[in-house]
């Protein structure tokens, strides 16, 4: 296990220098733009003193590698700044991380009930391959896969909350039991997010599905399946033993992108169904040229981003000894 935990640490130490790159021109993208967002925030109205007096304040005027230094130091302190949209909230990290919260809660979900669902579906679809059965358990989830969810939300918004009205139509209510208990807002316990869990499910099955299918096919074609079903071992056990692990190392790598989208959140469900996540809020703060929610939010997603990665890759040596050995040997 040296090996894999030499390379853990190899990839640790590199997070610092891409998390700089990309702040750097996420910055100078944000200072350089066209327009200035302080007079974009005063109002085409305000007087040029004014918008002078509240540059000054800031330190905008300042050279702008003195004005990334100043942010960075004040980042890494845990002050991601102060948001021109939600100015009465305090700093960016008062908006960013309870939004960031409630979008980790209905995507955590969704990450967990696709893989438990699209795994055990790929894999019945390969073995029925030449039945009927397989096109129509991947032909399903493909459906929904293909339906927009400008067009999925509002049918559903309709179907189970206007007509059969056993879920709310939208928004996102806080759990306030839980809530007073632990302090911890755990809005995935009510029914609000039932309808946003249920519309990202059933689209992400069918991707999941196909591949672990693929994967399946040709796992089954190996020597050692022909191996160990001529040994006379049980059909489920060489489907759980031999065919579904090695048929599953490659998903972890779409586990690793699914785990980094786990904040990503989605703008168009979250606008339809009015939950206040991290999605709509980006897509505000890029509208009103909040740059440093712009940073708080890029920043949090490129750290997200490269630990889902190391997470995904420290897997592969669980999954697969080959992989562990290997590393252990180079070490």
């Amino acid at each position: 296990m040296q090996g894999v935990a030499g390379y853990v640490i190899r990839r640790l130490l590199l997070v610092p220098l891409i998390l700089v790159i990309v702040s750097m021109v996420t910055f100078a993208l944000g200072r350089y733009a066209p327009g200035d967002y302080v007079e974009l925030q005063a109002g085409s109205r305000a007087d040029p003193e004014t918008v002078e007096r509240i540059k000054e304040e800031r330190g905008l005027n300042d050279p702008v590698y003195e004005q990334y230094a100043r942010y960075a130091w004040n980042f890494v302190r845990g002050d991601f700044g102060q948001s021109t949209r939600y100015a009465a909230a305090g700093g960016v990290e008062q908006v960013v991380l309870p939004r960031l919260w409630v979008t980790l809660q209905y995507n955590a979900v969704v990450l967990v009930l696709s893989f438990a669902i699209g795994i055990p579906v790929g894999i019945w679809a390969a073995l029925k391959r030449g039945t009927w059965q397989d096109p129509v358990a991947i032909g399903t989830f493909l459906t929904f896969a293909s339906i927009p969810v400008v067009v999925s939300v509002p049918i559903l918004q309709w179907l189970l909350g206007v007509e059969l009205g056993i879920l709310p139509t939208g928004g996102w209510k806080v759990n306030e039991a839980i809530d007073e208990k632990t302090g911890i807002e755990l809005g995935i316990l009510s029914k609000e997010a039932i309808l946003p869990i249920l519309v990202l499910t059933l689209p992400g099955v069918a991707g999941l599905a196909r591949y672990m299918r693929a994967q399946v096919l040709d796992v089954l074609e190996q020597d050692y399946i022909r191996t160990a079903r001529a040994k006379g071992l049980q059909e489920l056990v060489v489907v759980t033993r031999h065919v579904a692990r090695n048929a599953v190392l490659p998903i972890v790598t779409i586990l690793g992108f699914d785990l980094a989208a786990l904040i990503g959140g989605s703008v168009i469900l979250e606008a339809l169904l009015g939950i206040p996540g991290i999605g709509q809020f980006t897509f505000e703060s890029i509208n009103a040229r909040d740059y440093d929610a712009i940073m708080a939010v890029v920043l949090v997603g490129s750290t997200a981003f490269m630990i889902a990665m190391l997470i995904a890759d420290v897997a592969y040596g669980f999954i697969d000894p080959r992989i562990r050995l290997s590393g252990e040997g180079h070490a």
